[in-house]
């Protein structure tokens, strides 16, 4: 299931943010979860071209895949809270970070001669996604754009972002539209009730 408002900024580039943004909670504290079954996951994963067409996922990779969101999300809520990560989370992230080889094997064909091809038979496709989303979220959270990792300030949104300038606070138009409406609805109830 897509969700119904348009990617937060740096999603595009850090598929680590387009997994933690996976699952987002709507007003009316509706939430929607593209991974919400195998199905759905599969078409995730295709959709970030971390996965080839006509995959296929078992309730097992699924399983695996949300669990790795969950902890990408308690180690960004702790980066942009300052605080120490929670270190199972930590140590989720670092499994799927090291669970296969980064590098290509070489090859030998008698016609073709040497070559190298990425190893990752179909029962190793979710850890090789999996590793390519914590290898981007490793580098995010330690390079030069961390300090600009940010959780929208529009609740009940609570996706990830990252700041485009200092003083964004909202992930999307809509969330932004939504938070001035909720601050003028509350001005105008303080005058109401002080009048």
């Amino acid at each position: 299931m897509k969700v119904p408002l348009p990617p937060a900024p740096g999603t595009s580039k850090h598929p680590c943010l387009a997994l933690v943004n996976s699952i987002v909670t709507l007003p009316g504290e509706h939430q929607v979860d593209e991974l919400s079954s195998p199905e759905n996951a599969t078409a995730w994963l295709v959709m970030h071209h971390l996965a080839p067409e006509g995959t296929g996922l078992l309730e097992y990779c699924q399983l695996q895949l949300t669990n790795l969101r969950g902890d990408l999300r308690g180690v960004l809520e702790s980066h942009i809270e300052g605080v120490a990560p929670d270190p199972a989370s930590l140590d989720g992230i670092n499994r799927a970070l090291t669970a296969v080889p980064s590098a290509a094997p070489l090859r030998y064909q008698p016609n073709d001669g040497l070559f190298r091809v990425p190893n990752h038979p179909v029962t190793q496709l979710v850890d090789h996604a999996m590793a390519t989303i914590t290898e981007d979220a490793a580098s995010l959270l330690t390079g030069p754009v961390a300090h600009r990792i940010a959780q929208c300030a529009s609740r009940p949104c609570d996706r990830f972002m990252i700041r485009t300038h200092s003083r964004r606070q909202w992930c999307s138009e809509r969330c932004g539209a939504r938070q001035r409406a909720n601050r003028a609805y509350a001005r105008k109830q303080d005058k109401s009730s002080a009048g």
